[in-house]
């Protein structure tokens, strides 16, 4: 079959990509691939706010709950999944929607992605072990000296990532952010229409400090407890992420509920402001507010009806040849 083309919503945290998408999804006959760097976790579904059983079974998702808290997933990993359940529901006849707000999976998907060497699990179980002995922040501020660029990238808390950078300097000897330079993600494996919601920053950092109150009161304590009960380490860098490290550090007599509802809003705004930034340094990206759904529909169609043009094209020249 032809190219696929696929269209990505994204946008800050809290804009309402989830209830946007399905909603189109539904219109359009779509199915949806989340690009959430959390969702795929098994088990953590209401510090991610994944979309609810019942929206999942209206429109098919995909890369929700694929691994378990243990277990690494990463921008590589996503890239080729990804690949894969685009080409099989082009196969289908579906229409593509990847919705989320991890910038790395987007950019990974639509623009391709420095490798780099391979994983070296000695390596990162010493770096993982150097975090925890030396103190928290101690691989950011190593990465900071190192990599300075990367590190500018990364929360504090993104373990995972720092162990990455700093894996392919000390195996290469060459930063990451020079190695993603060279690269210059210059691929386009797919045509692609990027659009953003947003709204103003007083809308966004209420929308934000009422879905974490709303997380606390859908059980957000106790889906971190059970999960904790299962025998995961609370360790684990998923647990370090914005909400979980508020509920952990809560349920660890570190926190009061308050002051861990008000820490996790204020790194959720502090998460949507990266985001931002991020998208706004990337091409072709089309703005629109939530409430702009017929400006959006037009720029959909626009972008369909781009393909069949495209498909007369290739008609025509068969059959002259």
């Amino acid at each position: 079959m032809d190219t696929p083309r696929i269209v990505i919503l994204t946008g800050p945290t809290a804009t309402g990509k989830t209830a946007l998408a399905i909603e189109l999804a539904t219109r359009y006959e779509a199915e949806i691939i989340s690009a959430d760097s959390r969702q795929v976790y098994r088990y953590l579904d209401i510090g991610t706010a994944k979309p609810t059983p019942a929206q999942r079974v209206a429109v098919p998702h995909h890369l929700i709950d694929v691994v378990t808290p243990d277990e690494q997933f990463d921008g590589a990993r996503f890239r080729t999944d990804a690949k894969q359940l685009i080409s099989e529901a082009n196969q289908r006849g579906k229409r593509i929607f990847v919705v989320g707000g991890t910038g790395l999976y987007l950019r990974a998907l639509t623009r391709g992605l420095f490798e780099g060497p391979a994983a070296d699990p000695r390596l990162r179980a010493q770096l993982q072990e150097q975090e925890r002995t030396e103190g928290k922040g101690f691989l950011h501020h190593w990465l900071s000296r190192v990599d300075p660029t990367i590190a500018g990238r990364l929360h504090p808390n993104d373990i995972l990532r720092q162990i990455r950078a700093l894996e392919v300097f000390l195996l290469t000897e060459i930063p990451m952010s020079r190695w993603q330079q060279e690269h210059g993600f210059r691929e386009r494996p797919f045509p692609t229409l990027t659009m953003s919601l947003m709204c103003d920053r007083e809308t966004l950092y209420r929308r934000i400090e009422a879905r974490c109150r709303q997380m606390i009161r859908d059980g957000l304590v106790e889906e971190l407890r059970q999960v904790w009960a299962m025998g995961y380490d609370p360790a684990l860098p998923v647990f370090q992420t914005i909400g979980y490290a508020q509920i952990g550090a809560l349920l660890q007599g570190r926190l009061g509920q308050e002051d861990a509802l008000t820490q996790m809003a204020t790194e959720t705004k502090h998460l949507a402001k990266r985001q931002l930034t991020w998208l706004r340094g990337e091409p072709n990206v089309q703005w629109f507010s939530p409430l702009q759904e017929r400006e959006m529909t037009t720029a959909l169609e626009k972008f369909w009806n781009e393909e069949h043009r495209a498909d007369n094209v290739l008609r025509i020249r068969e059959t002259v040849e």
